[in-house]
């Protein structure tokens, strides 16, 4: 009989924590055989940290689709914008990366992205001000950018100041390919 190390297993709530995402978007991810899932005698959903890594590192192994519209995500954390542009390149979006504002400006300068996915909170220059700097180079709206945040009040405030959309974090995935698909 296999011996099974509990401390390899996460809960829904860990893996949800663990990937930054909501536990709605892990089951989600679960029943779409996207991640790989063992059920509990009790119905409840238990996942490896390996195949968690796995899941995270194997988004340049998947085919997909050329030609897709390009989304630029600026965020300082670096598994976040793995996370995120492994469910974008799955939907067929190409998908740029930037760790900071300046980044973004000059990934902004090379190709001009359908779309820019934007974290608030970022050292040196935020999110808001990289918002402020596209629309002052390119136009408001010329560019969708949606913001994301942890702080669900800053829902106004991106409409305010000529976001197209945002989104709380962590966030369900799901709602944000909705609104790529909307906006691209």
């Amino acid at each position: 009989m296999a011996h099974r190390d509990d401390s390899e297993w996460l809960t829904l709530g860990q893996t949800a924590r663990f990937l930054g995402v909501a536990q709605s978007t892990i089951r989600t991810w679960s029943d779409q055989a996207r991640l790989p899932a063992f059920y509990t005698p009790g119905g409840h959903r238990r996942f490896r940290r390996a195949d968690l890594e796995a899941f995270l590192s194997r988004s340049g192994s998947r085919a997909r689709p050329k030609g897709g519209a390009l989304v630029l995500i600026v965020d300082d954390d670096e598994r976040m914008r793995e996370l995120v542009r492994v469910n974008l390149e799955l939907e067929g979006y190409t998908v740029a990366e930037a760790g900071s504002a300046e980044a973004g400006l000059a990934a902004i300068e090379q190709a001009r992205p359908g779309l820019v996915l934007v974290d608030v909170m970022m050292p040196h220059v935020d999110g808001w001000e990289l918002l402020r700097l596209i629309q002052e180079r390119y136009g408001t709206g010329a560019i969708p950018v949606v913001m994301f945040s942890s702080k669900l009040d800053e829902e106004a405030q991106a409409a305010a100041r000529g976001a197209q959309g945002f989104i709380g974090r962590p966030f369900d995935l799901q709602r944000l390919l909705d609104l790529a698909k909307r906006l691209v």
